[in-house]
């Protein structure tokens, strides 16, 4: 009988599990975060342009022309950002840099479970730490002695955050290098771009994908001191972005205004589908991003709920892993897509 080819540790590891992507039927779709919106008009005028005879040279490795418009949008410098294939690269590129064999990696628990798969595939050491109740930061979490620690902020997915000032202080008490992945953080009141002047450990990660409507391009960016950029830049892939996603990024970012108008329609969206949650009996964790968690008791059982929706052909996320069995997830969709489901929700609740 063949032995595995594979390294132990890929071996043994589960892979991740993307939310369900229907290729066939109409669904109304909550439960990826996707953006309920169109991308900026500006967006689709420069692919159509990008589509030229160019399409036969490689693209700039660097994708200069985005790092520039990032660092002219959010006040940084060029040198401070590095742009990946969605941020879901970036944190294989850290991961790569930081992580060898049996290195911690810490992050609080529950939060993204991309951060486990990656350390896995570097035979790293996960130690996580629980969150309090509250979704609060366990203090404890600096002392884990990890090579880097991974803070999703806000936090997904119970969409909760960590104030700034409480980041820069552990940023501050540590030497790991400290991710702070900020993937939703355009629908939040605050965010930890401003710490990167005062810490070299910190590396920001920011996308387009939720914001900026642009999931299907897949691009991200890191922002840290030069040092740091600079060492991470040896390990991305040599022509990692292509042209396509360089024209949409540029386009998307010259755009603010569509970028606000959809913002605040889906903050506004937000807190309406929070209080009918509530009205409708749920426990719901108070959201900074472009979903909801709740928490479900008594009769609603989580799953139940999830699979009645679906059946309704509407998606949203049940998430099967430790301390999650009674909560969901739902994406802010447009206005009417949130009064469909909280139709169908109100019907389950009344026949429970």
């Amino acid at each position: 009988m063949q032995s595995s080819y594979f390294r132990k540790n890929i071996e043994k590891m589960v892979g991740y599990v993307p939310g369900e992507q229907p290729q066939d039927g109409e669904y109304i779709k909550l439960n990826t975060n996707e953006n309920p919106y169109p991308p900026s008009p500006k967006v689709l005028t420069a692919l159509k342009e990008a589509v030229n005879e160019k399409l036969r040279l490689y693209p700039d490795p660097s994708a200069t022309a985005v790092k520039e418009k990032v660092a002219e949008i959010l006040g940084t410098r060029p040198e401070r950002v590095m742009v990946g294939n969605g941020s879901d690269e970036l944190l294989t590129i850290i991961i790569r840099c930081f992580v060898g064999k049996g290195d911690k990696v810490v992050y609080p628990y529950p939060t993204y479970l991309l951060y486990k798969i990656l350390s896995d595939i570097q035979d790293g050491t996960v130690c996580t730490v629980d969150f309090h109740e509250d979704y609060s930061l366990p203090e404890e979490i600096v002392d884990k002695g990890g090579s880097i620690i991974f803070l999703c902020n806000p936090n997904s997915p119970s969409g909760t955050m960590t104030s700034v000032d409480e980041v820069s202080n552990i940023a501050a008490k540590t030497e790991s290098v400290i991710v702070v992945d900020e993937a939703y953080v355009d629908f939040a009141n605050d965010n930890c771009l401003r710490l990167v002047d005062e810490h070299p450990n910190l590396i920001i990660l920011r996308t387009l994908s939720k914001s900026y409507s642009l999931a299907g391009m897949r691009l991200g960016f890191a922002i840290a001191q030069e040092g740091l950029i600079s060492g991470m830049m040896k390990v991305k892939d040599s022509y990692n972005i292509d042209r396509l996603s360089i024209a949409a990024a540029v386009a998307a970012l010259g755009d603010q205004e569509t970028f606000r108008e959809n913002v605040a329609k889906i903050r506004g969206t937000r807190e309406r589908l929070m209080d009918a949650l509530k009205k409708l009996g749920f426990s719901v964790y108070r959201s900074q991003t472009n979903f909801v968690m709740i928490k479900c008791a008594n009769n609603f059982a989580a799953k139940d709920i999830y699979e009645r929706l679906k059946e309704q052909k509407i998606l949203i996320r049940y998430i099967e892993e430790p301390g999650l069995e009674d909560c969901l997830r739902i994406t802010v969709g447009t206005e009417g897509e949130i009064d469909a489901l909280l139709e169908k929700m109100g019907q389950i609740k009344h026949s429970s």
